[in-house]
């Protein structure tokens, strides 16, 4: 996507106020364009496929086809559309629902302007955003099996290997997901660590690969669950 083009939005919620306050709000964002409203999941799915916007902001309890049901339509039927949760609820069956559907986004409606906007954004390009709340919920709800996951430093003691059947991530890596972990992109990455962004990237692949994750936010799970990040 073109840097000097604003990302288009479509804004789906049943409440008739929550919606009309979100698309004046996402109206005096720099860099955001509201291409429509839904006031439910299958309004939601054809509005996004007649107007193909960059994200889809999605609230979650929705009359009919609900938030988790559309997110998951529109991820496997116009994959070029992001989306982001903004909702009430905040509860692990919500969180871990939306984000296994495909959400790449998931903020609550007490995230202020700036937040929205920053999540927009992010998930336009590519990005995960989590509410910090949402990201303890994630890992209070991955620990609780009976027995925990082994932490990184435990793994690497017992000589143990990742889910992907490679050898244990590199001090570089690790680095890198513990970036990940706390929400940079791959240019902010790059920056930290004095590299080129093709070089994150090349890391970044890697870290998928060896731990197993599909995306940023499985392998933000992943790291917070095996000891390469901790909560704020």
């Amino acid at each position: 996507m073109s840097t000097d083009q604003p990302v288009t939005v479509i804004v789906a919620d049943d409440q008739s106020a929550v919606r009309e306050g979100l698309v004046l709000l996402l109206g005096t964002l720099p860099g955001i364009a509201v291409a429509g409203q839904a006031a439910d999941g299958n309004a939601a799915v054809e509005l996004v496929a007649a107007a193909a916007p960059d994200v889809a902001l999605m609230d979650l309890n929705m009359p009919g086809c609900d938030g988790v049901t559309a997110t998951a339509r529109i991820t496997a039927e116009h994959p070029g559309t992001k989306v982001v949760v903004l909702t009430t609820y905040a509860d692990d069956e919500s969180i871990i629902g939306a984000l296994q559907a495909g959400a790449l986004g998931y903020l609550t409606k007490d995230a202020t302007r700036a937040e929205i906007g920053r999540a927009i954004q992010a998930a336009a390009a590519g990005q995960a955003v989590l509410d910090p709340g949402v990201q303890r919920r994630l890992l209070s709800a991955a620990a609780r099996p009976a027995q925990a996951p082994a932490t990184a430093q435990n793994a690497r003691g017992a000589g143990a290997t990742l889910p992907g059947g490679e050898d244990d991530l590199t001090p570089r890596e690790a680095e890198v997901l513990r970036l990940i972990a706390a929400g940079q992109s791959n240019r902010e990455i790059a920056r930290t660590l004095f590299v080129s962004e093709a070089t994150v990237k090349t890391h970044v692949n890697r870290i998928f690969a060896k731990t197993g994750s599909r995306d940023r936010v499985q392998a933000m799970r992943y790291a917070y669950t095996h000891g390469y990040a901790v909560p704020d």
